[in-house]
């Protein structure tokens, strides 16, 4: 799984590496320059030294014939010898002759060394003399010779912690750069990232709300950000415009359909009226054809009364309410939907009375649609159970059976318009609009209507409603499921 980063972490990030890149290429460059240019200086300052001691210091011979050093001399070289420096004079030989008893700095040769951790340079001596050949020639020429070796060494201690500091300012550098580098992308990202934050919550706002008449952040600058902020509000006023027409066609549809079911109430009614007299009359093959017609025309009824209630719970009329016993409708409702199949035993257990506010009409429509969904999906014989109860501040309807169940793929719509479940979906008789009224009713009541798993199989219809006096829960429209257009 890929780890989520802000994308002003992101940036922040890219540009502190980028930093770091830069300032680690930089700061070797520089290093080894400046180690380079350092150990050079100190190399001259010892040359330089080396040199000026060996034209200020005169070698004179003694009384024996031996060099010796004057006390003037001497002094210089005490006064050179500060800071941790080191001064020898060594004869032809290699011999120390000051300071008597020393050692010496290696080997005289001309040059820089190395030795004991310090960096010598050595420098012959000269004194004056004749030179030999001008003998045959009887004119005598004064010429210089090496008489000893001067040795000066410095400690290579102080050379390497003067590198050290420069590496160390360096990495200094490196690491002080590069946390400015990111405290700076975060803060160039997080200008960069606030119009877009704007724009999400936006967003969620019109996800949560569901309403896309929200006024949008501008932002300052005419860039990327500012196009996509024109674009969403664009985007938005579409949506508008059409969640707007789709309202007003809903509201169409549904006064149509609620005119229409009430207008057709009036004929049904007498087309029933005189079918039922004329089936009376009627005999043989006649009086057959009048009871199919009376039959069709009962369920035209029924249909055209669940879609004269479907509309008016979508536009949100609701009958006039009043308290009454929950217990009572269901012993009535499930009394008559069980009379109508002989084949099942439908046991009721609602001893105690339960009071609910609501409409008797509607709460016993809500009671048979279950019933009769229960004798319907299942095999002759199986039981049926209905019961109420009060939990707390809700009245429990249940209706429970031990039949085949609900297929996986369509637990998830029982409670749609025109949903019908089953293989064989012509089979089944009904409209397909019981469970969807159960849902409104419910719903119109504060109440809210599940489908739950039945202990030892079947199924466990169950309805909450408030309990008489007890507050109605404000229904959530993120969980309500989308109701679909009758």
């Amino acid at each position: 799984m890929r780890t989520r980063l802000p994308v002003r972490l992101k940036l922040a990030v890219v540009s502190a590496a980028l930093t770091f890149a830069i300032l680690c290429l930089f700061s070797v460059v520089i290093g080894a320059v400046a180690e380079q240019r350092i150990r050079s200086g100190f190399d001259d300052e010892i040359r330089a030294t080396a040199a000026d001691l060996q034209n200020q210091i005169a070698i004179t011979p003694d009384a024996r014939g031996r060099q010796r050093l004057e006390e003037e001399d001497q002094q210089l070289l005490d006064l050179s010898a500060a800071g941790g420096a080191v001064v020898r004079i060594l004869d032809l030989r290699g011999e120390v002759r000051y300071p008597v008893g020393a050692e010496a700095l290696g080997d005289p040769g001309e040059g820089l060394s190395h030795f004991g951790g310090l960096r010598v340079a050595t420098r012959e001596l000269v004194a004056p003399a004749l030179d030999p050949d001008s003998a045959f020639n009887n004119i005598p020429r004064p010429v210089t010779q090496p008489v000893a070796f001067l040795q000066f060494g410095k400690p290579e201690g102080s050379v390497e912690r003067t590198v050290n500091k420069v590496r160390l300012f360096l990495a200094f550098g490196v690491i002080g750069g590069t946390l400015l580098a990111f405290l700076g992308g975060l803060w160039v990202a997080h200008r960069a990232m606030r119009p877009i934050a704007g724009l999400t919550r936006a967003a969620r706002e019109v996800a949560k709300t569901r309403n896309p008449d929200i006024t949008l952040p501008k932002p300052q600058a005419n860039d990327e950000v500012s196009d996509l902020a024109h674009t969403f509000e664009e985007m938005l006023g579409e949506l508008s415009a059409a969640r707007a027409e789709s309202e007003a066609a809903l509201t169409r549809q549904r006064a149509f359909v609620a005119d229409a079911s009430h207008e057709l109430r009036t004929p049904l009614t007498s087309i029933l009226t005189n079918l039922e007299l004329l089936e009376s009359e009627l005999r043989g093959e006649p009086r057959e054809m009048a009871g199919s017609a009376l039959r069709s025309s009962r369920r035209m009824r029924r249909l055209v009364a669940d879609l004269l209630l479907l509309a008016r719970a979508d536009s949100g009329h609701r009958a006039p309410q009043r308290s009454l016993d929950l217990s009572a409708v269901v012993r009535e409702a499930a009394e008559e939907a069980g009379a109508m199949s002989a084949g099942h035993t439908v046991s009721i257990d609602a001893p105690d009375p339960v009071a609910v506010t609501g409409t008797a009409d509607d709460l016993h429509r809500l009671v048979a649609n279950l019933v009769e969904n229960a004798l319907v999906h299942t095999p002759a014989g199986t039981p049926i159970t209905v019961s109420v109860q009060a939990e707390q501040d809700s009245a429990v309807l249940e209706v429970t059976d031990r039949g085949p169940g609900v297929a996986e793929n369509l637990r998830a719509r029982v409670f749609e318009r025109f949903g019908r479940g089953g293989g064989d979906s012509a089979a089944v008789p009904g409209s397909g609009l019981g469970l969807a009224i159960v849902r409104a009713v419910a719903e119109a009541h504060g109440g809210r209507a599940e489908l739950l798993e039945a202990e030892g199989g079947g199924v466990r219809f169950q309805v909450r409603l408030p309990l008489a006096g007890a507050a109605a829960p404000a229904p959530n429209s993120s969980e309500a499921p989308a109701r679909d257009l009758a």
